[in-house]
């Protein structure tokens, strides 16, 4: 088939379907999947105490779901890939709208497990960042890209914006239970919204005189270019410094002395800032090597970790150290989802970075499970915030040797 067929194919596949709507349904689609799970911090503190649970036994099961979720994300993304996005975005809405509402009547530790672990896990898998970003990547003119990776982030931090004092509110007015049962309801909207991200799955273009890729080629070409492993590497401590502030911040403030109230502004506060972030990363992402930009994160959130542990707590430090952080957020994302389409075109864009991001929630497990063991043994959170610190260092030096170009099958053809 001629690239100028194909080109005809997918336009006719995206019919009504303008670049502007697309990224707009993408938009709701991160928000209303990554506002509830931002906020089940704030679930800690109640539902530990209605059934007389210490904090690891929550923060296990926010482990579980982190490392569930790494695990079904490359899966999510090969039946995208293959099958086209809408059915997995679904079936993720639905497992995580019902991972919710069984959460709720979780009396057990193995109920919790299973609720908010293992359900919410696989919905996000299949309906959250990876699977979005892939769509707009695979949807969107090359001008618009890494600005829809910057806009899809940006509206899951807007959900963690929305929902966290919500959150708060719904949990003093109606009760933490009712909470999550209306949280159940909302992640339904998803279904809808996806039908604007349809994808044709394996029909999808490729450039004239590229070759046919399977799957098994394309894992082997990922795994054997050296700057996808680093980038890979480096993604592990994104996901172990955003799992253990999620999970435990709230908790850590409130042993601090500070207000429930104050744990949901601050988090609302990362949200906030993490808007500007992600789409100023995006729109860098445009203008100089991603690479680079990375490595400015993660140094820039060790700082920022480190002046935070370095003061007393108050409301003004916290709400600072939310606001730097909310501008770090997610903005490792665009760059990172970036690179992988230099590398390797968007042909398997939902596949790779799925991989990319099981390392990101490998991390997230250890930040969530480790921060629960580590305070119920030592009653501080203080050695897991010098390895946040030392994580950050590591993957800002692991970045920069990172080479961004395409691999030689894409480099052949583009000469």
């Amino acid at each position: 088939m001629s690239l100028r067929s194909q080109t005809a194919r997918t336009s006719s596949l995206n019919g009504w379907r303008t670049p502007t709507l697309i990224v707009l349904c993408g938009c709701m689609v991160a928000l209303l999947s990554f506002g509830p799970r931002s906020t089940l911090g704030f679930f800690l503190t109640p539902q530990s105490q209605a059934n007389g649970w210490g904090r690891d036994v929550f923060g296990l099961a926010l482990a579980l779901q982190n490392i569930i979720w790494g695990l079904g994300q490359p899966v999510a993304g090969m039946l995208a890939d293959r099958f086209g996005i809408v059915r997995v975005l679904c079936a993720g809405g639905v497992s995580y709208a019902l991972g919710l509402a069984l959460m709720a009547w979780s009396t057990t530790p193995l109920l919790l497990d299973v609720s908010a672990g293992m359900l919410i896990g696989l919905g996000l898998a299949g309906c959250s960042f990876g699977i979005v970003l892939a769509a707009l990547g695979k949807l969107l003119p090359e001008r618009w890209r890494t600005l829809g990776f910057g806009a899809g982030t940006a509206a899951g931090s807007f959900g963690q914006f929305l929902y966290a004092p919500l959150t708060v509110s719904l949990i003093d007015t109606v009760g933490w239970q009712e909470t999550l049962v209306l949280f159940a309801c909302a992640t339904l909207m998803i279904l809808p919204f996806s039908f604007a991200l349809a994808t044709p799955g394996m029909e999808t273009p490729m450039r004239a005189g590229e070759r046919a890729q399977s799957l098994t080629q394309a894992l082997s070409e990922a795994f054997g270019q050296r700057s996808f492993v680093l980038l890979v590497i480096g993604y592990f401590t994104c996901g172990f410094q955003l799992a253990f502030i999620t999970s435990h911040l709230p908790a850590y403030l409130i042993d601090r002395g500070l207000s429930t109230d104050i744990g949901g502004q601050t988090i609302a506060v990362i949200g906030l800032f993490n808007i500007a972030g992600s789409l100023l990363s995006g729109w860098l992402s445009n203008f100089m090597p991603k690479r680079y930009l990375l490595s400015i994160i993660y140094f820039s959130r060790a700082l920022a970790i480190l002046g935070f542990i370095s003061f007393p707590v108050t409301a003004l430090s916290t709400i600072t150290f939310g606001a730097v952080m909310g501008f770090l957020w997610l903005s490792t994302i665009a760059p990172t989802n970036g690179i992988i389409t230099v590398l390797f075109g968007t042909r398997w864009l939902a596949t790779l970075s799925g991989f990319a991001f099981f390392s990101h929630q490998a991390g997230g497990f250890l930040g969530a499970w480790l921060g629960g063991v580590v305070y119920e043994q030592a009653h501080s959170y203080d050695q897991v915030w010098w390895l946040a610190i030392l994580l950050g260092l590591l993957s800002a030096a692991i970045n920069l040797p990172i080479i961004e170009k395409p691999v030689p099958r894409l480099a052949a053809v583009a000469a």
